[in-house]
């Protein structure tokens, strides 16, 4: 825990849990307690807090898998009690590889700030004083989707993609999963705020061809070639504006649309098709159509 008090910086620094020599546990859980009332005592002086908690190696790595997607019993009472006394809303930091269910600091008025930091490395306590103080505006967003504890009653050996209502299936994935979230996938905030708008193209159509025959209405990109799936694809510009007290600043940015990439979809069976009809290219609360015709 690091506690922010004017001029001073004041730290408590927390236990680990490694040795399973017997009277150990008894000698870390009493020591627990002590950090506790320490943590909560400081933190009633001080005109910031800012708890950094999360996990490490011992209880996720490359051959250990988490049994649940919580904090510590331990940490979540701390971050509360801190929570509780601090004069100012708490900024909590949380390290980990994957995602936790934090929804009890989400949902907690106290805590005024969330920060996910990964596992940041070296220069990492420097990047995350930089984004506190207000040095850096950050921008990043969730790359996959937070759970609920509740996530973990999922079988591991059910593998199914999509859900299955009848049977209370949520699915997997941002794509298909259909159950609540934590944090939903590419989830973020930022100190500013953005407007987009998506600049008008000179093409908005992609041709296919497909036989009249053929009652899907579909073309398989196998079937397309490379080479014209390359002569399909066009460049799609997006402004982006900067709403922010420091300042204000405009930029474009350009991206590709590859049809045989970015619209098509896979069938049962694994190939993967482009289907006639009309799509939406949405970005925040901006859609430009795109028709995809024979």
């Amino acid at each position: 825990m690091q506690v922010l008090l004017a001029n001073l910086l004041h730290h408590c620094k927390g236990c680990k849990v490694m040795s399973k020599t017997p009277g150990f546990t008894k000698v870390v859980m009493e020591l627990i307690v002590l950090l506790h009332s320490q943590s909560v005592k400081i933190a009633k002086g001080a005109d910031h807090v800012v708890l950094v908690m999360g996990l490490d190696q011992t209880q996720e790595s490359e051959d250990h898998d988490r049994v649940d997607l919580l904090l510590p019993p331990k940490q979540q009472k701390l971050i509360s009690s801190i929570a509780r006394v601090a004069k100012n809303p708490v900024i909590l930091v949380l390290l980990s590889g994957g995602p936790v269910d934090i929804s009890f600091a989400k949902n907690d008025q106290r805590i005024g700030r969330i920060l996910w930091a990964g596992y940041p490395g070296e220069a990492g306590g420097r990047a995350l004083a930089e984004i506190i103080f207000g040095d850096h505006n950050p921008g990043g967003r969730l790359p996959v989707t937070w759970y609920p504890q509740s996530y973990v009653n999922v079988p591991m050996t059910d593998m199914r993609m999509r859900p299955e209502p009848s049977s209370s299936y949520p699915g997997r994935t941002y794509r298909f999963y259909q159950g609540p979230k934590a944090f939903e996938f590419g989830y973020g905030l930022s100190y500013s705020n953005y407007t987009y708008e998506i600049l008008p193209v000179t093409q908005n159509k992609v041709h296919i061809m497909v036989e009249s025959s053929n009652p899907n209405r579909y073309m398989p990109v196998s079937e397309m070639g490379a080479e014209a799936c390359e002569k399909m694809k066009y460049t799609v510009k997006v402004r982006v504006k900067n709403h922010c007290e420091m300042a204000e600043e405009r930029a474009e940015v350009e991206f590709e649309l590859r049809p045989c990439e970015h619209l098509s979809s896979a069938k049962k069976d694994g190939s993967m098709v482009i289907e006639e009809g009309s799509y939406l290219l949405s970005i925040e609360d901006k859609e430009s159509e795109i028709q995809v015709v024979k």
